[in-house]
């Protein structure tokens, strides 16, 4: 019995920790759901996904939101989104409901949509910024008629098993909780109106479940030495012939072949670590009160660009940090007074767009750091980053032991090359 409830309790904390991530820990996506005014057989509702994650946002081909009714609604009509299915609504007559299915899923409208079917904060194709990387951005809502549901907040019944996909799996949301009504301002900014009700879901994300593999590795490399340490091999899984394809392969030439396929099943470049993403710390210079390093970002995927990507990069001497080159940066506070981990991302219309595998496939930034007298050093590999996560997935790291070391001084009986020049210069005059 003991034994159960050790693994009961191991297996709690692993759900949770597998969900926590120490460098956004305040992270999630919040599903607010506003009554706004009731009908004859249920109410209106405003649904809106607010994204509080630091540094991860949801991708192309965007998000989509499924849960239960708690009795037999249905939704009459939907604006600035849409349900994938319609379901069974052959018992209406004349005025047939846009969904008539118990666990129904809601997609994002594309941003050409008529107007008419346009709601604020809508039609992005379901992409939602970071909070980190653009907050007027990190939000989506749509509107929806509910009926054969509760016209008052004692008869309502709040939806179950709530799901969201963003594009793939990795969420897990839990159950829909009363809150306090949200309040609004009308049009002109001069009166507050409140929700008749509103209730909270709240979703986490878990690299554990999005995949059982890394997405993207990080190698290195330095002015001081010449070996260069690799992503690990495997980082991302094993090569065989299904999964990859060499850089010179026919099969590159074929049409179509940069077209995304719906089941997003990715054709990386063959590789030792087999990585859709390499990420490359290379410290480059060393000056007397600063020092410089080079970022490079490769692509590995010929299906996949990815777009308003983000590189979030923990290091001790990110809390001076004095120019970045062609990317931008923002510090990020995950503990408060600790400033050692910031975020890397595009700039907009220039380098933004990260292209599939091939020659533009990569983009490279270097930053400018001051050096803290107290804690610099170039020894036992601490100019290199303690974690790196691309677009919100945390990279695999080479192990300490491979990284590029300092040369070692000579021991104190070597003689040095002046002094040994100048022995064999006394040696050659003697001789001749």
């Amino acid at each position: 019995m003991r034994f159960v409830i050790s693994a009961f309790t191991f297996l709690v904390l692993f759900s949770y920790g597998a969900a926590y991530d120490p460098l956004d820990p305040n992270g999630n996506i919040t599903i607010k759901w506003d009554i706004m005014s009731w009908t004859p057989d249920g109410y209106v509702a405003v649904v809106t996904m607010h994204n509080y994650q630091l540094f991860r946002h949801i991708i192309s081909p965007g998000w989509s939101l499924g849960w239960t009714w708690a009795k037999k609604e249905v939704m009459w009509s939907i604006v600035g989104a849409q349900a994938t299915e319609q379901g069974d609504c052959s018992k209406f007559k004349g005025n047939i409901p846009h969904c008539c299915k118990k666990t129904p899923t809601v997609v994002d409208l594309l941003p050409n949509v008529p107007y008419n079917q346009q709601f604020t904060n809508c039609c992005k194709g379901g992409v939602v910024s970071s909070s980190g990387q653009d907050p007027a951005n990190a939000v989506s809502a749509f509107q929806l008629s509910v009926g054969l549901a509760g016209t008052s907040n004692k008869t309502v019944k709040l939806p179950k098993n709530f799901t969201l996909l963003g594009p793939g799996p990795g969420y897990t949301c839990g159950p829909a909780k009363i809150v306090p009504s949200t309040s609004f301002l009308t049009p002109d900014r001069r009166r507050k109106t409140q929700a008749l009700m509103t209730w909270n879901v709240t979703c986490t994300y878990s690299q554990f479940l999005a995949r059982k593999n890394p997405n993207c590795c990080v190698s290195f490399s330095s002015f001081y030495n010449e070996t260069i340490t690799p992503c690990p091999t495997c980082a991302c899984g094993c090569q065989n012939r299904n999964n990859c394809v060499q850089s010179d392969s026919k099969i590159l030439s074929m049409v179509g072949l940069n077209t995304p396929r719906k089941d997003n099943a990715p054709l990386l470049q063959c590789t030792h670590h087999m990585c859709p993403v390499r990420v490359h710390w290379h410290v480059k210079v060393n000056y007397r009160d600063y020092w410089r390093v080079k970022i490079a970002i490769t692509n590995f995927n010929y299906r996949m660009n990815y777009s308003l990507w983000t590189l979030a990069v923990q290091h001790p001497n990110l809390n001076n940090v004095t120019q970045v080159f062609s990317f931008d940066y923002k510090s990020l506070v995950p503990y408060g007074s600790i400033n050692d981990t910031g975020m890397f991302h595009g700039l907009k219309y220039y380098n933004d767009l990260l292209m599939e595998a091939g020659p533009h496939g990569n983009v490279q930034s270097e930053v400018l750091l001051q050096k803290d007298k107290n804690t610099f050093t170039f020894k036992q590999g601490w100019a290199f980053p303690r974690k790196v996560y691309f677009n919100g997935d945390e990279c695999m790291l080479p192990l300490p032991d491979t990284y590029p070391f300092l040369p070692n001084l000579a021991p104190p009986n070597q003689l040095s090359i002046p002094t040994l020049i100048f022995v064999l210069l006394i040696l050659s005059i003697a001789i001749w």
